[in-house]
């Protein structure tokens, strides 16, 4: 029968699953030598000795002090003052202003009011800190920085947002804080606009830059950053300390672009300019403005002078806390000035068509009295 236990058996195993395909014996390997290959494969996965950046960073280049610019002789064609300032635009990227009538005691005095300022208690400082969508008030300092805090930042600016915070943690000192530092932020910017205004001069004459001092762009007028130092007792700490300053200042720089810095920096001990090729230290003039290039400036130049920011530096045994200002100062653009005369000058569309529609009706109106009478 063709359904019998022997046939199905037979059927079965005839459709049963083929077995599976041999293993094929793999070819003998062309290096002929494990030896050889053991030892390349050892000597690949082998982790060189690097240099870690800590060893070589921060990279310090002890320069001669920039020249001192007479800022009384910048209005003479005698002196090569302005030619000298080009020079250090070129080079370190900074010089030192002298002789640049702001009082020393009046610097004195904004010094000492803004060490009131660092007097304020964290809770408070907190409530007034920097943000990415606020520009003013203070640095915020985490805990794992506190070890290595060599100093405190608050950024000060005519803001009346700004004025009503601090009034309100700081009620009855801000207002005289307020009053002296916008007494020598305007002597600041009298000094910044008059060096800006010789070198156009200048760059226009010699035919080198283009026309416009800086880029089109939104102005928020000077701002200063005010930074308290504080006196670090081991030179190790000191050390560590300057490590971090110089990192944060590589990554962070200045969060507003600028022209021109002019760093406020009375017995300070040194003084650093930081730039993306490292960094150099001097010693500066007692009672000088030291003055650095701004990324507007950058721009201006087409690269040839490089952007740097400068810090000062307080260190020593009888060094006591200090006080140091820098000042950004950003002038209006020429190009936002000119667009407002032009605008002033012509007449809208709107403004056209509404004149030609009044001239028509008077023309038939006065065509009416014509044939009436």
């Amino acid at each position: 029968m063709a359904n019998s236990p022997e046939n199905l058996h037979d059927n079965r195993l005839d459709f049963r699953a083929p077995p599976p395909s041999p293993i094929a014996t793999g070819r003998r390997s062309s290096v002929t030598n494990d030896d050889v290959l053991a030892e390349f494969l050892e000597h690949s996965l082998r982790v060189p000795d690097l240099i870690l950046p800590d060893r070589v960073f921060p990279r310090q280049r002890s320069v001669d002090a920039p020249p001192k610019i007479d800022f009384q002789t910048l209005d003479s064609t005698e002196t090569d003052s302005v030619a000298r300032i080009l020079e250090s635009f070129s080079g370190t990227g900074c010089f030192q202003l002298v002789n640049h009538g702001i009082p020393c005691n009046l610097i004195r005095s904004v010094t000492t009011a803004a060490a009131g300022v660092f007097r304020i208690s964290p809770e408070k400082k907190a409530t007034v800190s920097r943000s990415q969508e606020k520009i003013y008030g203070f640095e915020e300092i985490h805990e794992e920085d506190e070890s290595e805090m060599s100093s405190e930042e608050f950024v000060w600016g005519r803001d009346e947002n700004l004025k009503l915070e601090m009034e309100g943690i700081w009620p009855l000192a801000y207002s005289n804080f307020s009053e002296k530092m916008e007494i020598l932020l305007s002597d600041i910017e009298k000094v910044a606009n008059k060096i800006l205004l010789i070198l156009k001069e200048t760059s226009l004459k010699n035919s080198k830059f283009g026309n416009e001092m800086i880029p089109e762009q939104e102005v928020i007028g000077t701002i200063c950053h005010l930074y308290k130092h504080y006196k670090t007792a081991s030179s190790d700490r000191w050390a560590g300390s300057l490590r971090y300053d110089v990192i944060r200042m590589l990554i962070r720089g200045f969060d507003c672009s600028h022209s021109l810095c002019l760093h406020v920096c009375n017995e300070s001990s040194e003084f650093h300019i930081y730039s993306k090729k490292g960094w150099i230290s001097f010693c500066p003039d007692k009672d000088a403005l030291l003055v650095t290039i701004g990324d507007q400036m950058q721009a201006w130049s087409g690269g040839q002078y490089k952007h740097v920011i400068g810090r000062p530096i307080f260190k020593g045994e009888n060094h006591k806390d200090g006080i140091s200002m820098a000042f950004l100062y950003s002038p209006p653009t020429i190009s936002k000035s000119s667009n407002v005369i032009k605008r002033e000058k012509t007449i809208s569309l709107g403004h056209q068509a509404i004149l030609a529609i009044l001239l028509s009706l008077a023309y038939y109106f006065l065509v009416y009295i014509y044939k009436k009478f």
